[in-house]
């Protein structure tokens, strides 16, 4: 098959749909409830796509459906394909009227418990009728998701995008990361008080794959230190500052996390070499939607006021 052949009008966006949902619900009768529709009617069109490629999609097994490594790209490139239509379906009304529409965030930790909600707020009081819709993951897990068309940028503190095409970066502003345990911490008691002394108590860190955490290993690397080796790894910031209030754990927070929060305080060791930008990832080469954008100019709004309260200190 010639890449060509698929725009000869054979490959329908019906067979782009019906990969996809296999993919999605691992079988073609789940596929076939999904889309309301009859489950042979489901196999003869997936049959359709595979002739058409002239390679098998799906490998069936008891437990299912699987993508083959052809399967893999199609769906790829399918969920690609459909979500720049539904892109362009909010487009199109978002220039009719500027009233609809359907923002996607992909959230990480900086910037999640202020930032966010005060630009969703202002945005939902002007446009009560776009749709904002909240995901928190790693970066290295959102990264395919705003590449492909499913969320529409990714908040939080900026990470080196290193090898990655296609993706461009904005910063809104600046916020120091802190040490932080519960205020009758014991280890508040102690004179002269350093990061080595801190080993002595429980710790939550973020998960292997974040910048945050690896910034931390070259802190305690840079202090002749090892990681603590009591420790809990989590992202979910209502899980970290709870095991911070309720327990003797200490975590590594941004400052206006902490602030936010009577019973949580910054300890005095300093983490001068942990990097504090905090911003929106997008993709390069495709433009935001009407209503990304709108969120885009009230998280610039927002920050600006947000710039001034870090600096207030």
């Amino acid at each position: 098959m010639r890449a060509i052949d698929l725009l000869n009008g054979r490959l329908k966006l019906r067979h782009l749909v019906l990969v996809v949902a296999v993919a999605d619900h691992g079988s073609v009768l789940r596929a076939a409830e999904h889309l309301r529709l009859a489950q042979p009617a489901v196999t003869r069109s997936l049959r359709e796509v595979e002739s058409l490629l002239g390679v098998e999609l799906f490998t069936r097994g008891p437990r299912g459906m699987t993508p083959t490594m052809f399967g893999d790209a199609f769906v790829e490139h399918a969920r690609a394909v459909l979500a720049e239509l539904r892109r362009a379906g909010e487009r199109i009304t978002g220039l009719a009227d500027g009233e609809v529409g359907t923002v996607t965030i992909g959230t990480l930790l900086a910037g999640s418990n202020v930032l966010l909600p005060r630009a969703i707020a202002a945005l939902k009081a002007g446009r009560p009728g776009i749709t904002v819709i909240v995901q928190e993951a790693t970066f290295d897990a959102q990264v395919p998701r705003l590449l492909d068309g499913e969320i529409d940028l990714i908040l939080g503190r900026l990470n080196p995008i290193g090898d990655l095409r296609g993706l461009r970066q904005i910063t809104l502003y600046s916020e120091p990361v802190r040490l932080v345990a519960r205020r009758g911490h014991p280890a508040r008691d102690r004179p002269g008080l350093g990061l080595a002394d801190l080993l002595d108590y429980p710790w939550v860190l973020p998960l292997e794959q974040t910048a945050l955490r690896s910034e931390l290993e070259q802190v305690f690397g840079a202090a002749g230190l090892a990681l603590p080796g009591d420790l809990v790894e989590c992202t979910s910031i209502l899980t970290v500052r709870t095991l911070v209030r309720d327990t003797d754990m200490i975590a590594a927070l941004p400052e206006l996390v902490a602030r936010t929060d009577a019973e949580i305080a910054p300890l005095p060791v300093p983490l001068e070499a942990v990097r504090r930008q905090v911003g929106v990832t997008l993709p390069a080469h495709r433009a935001p939607t009407p209503s990304a954008r709108l969120m885009l100019d009230h998280l610039r709004r927002e920050a600006a006021e947000i710039t001034g309260l870090v600096e207030a200190g």
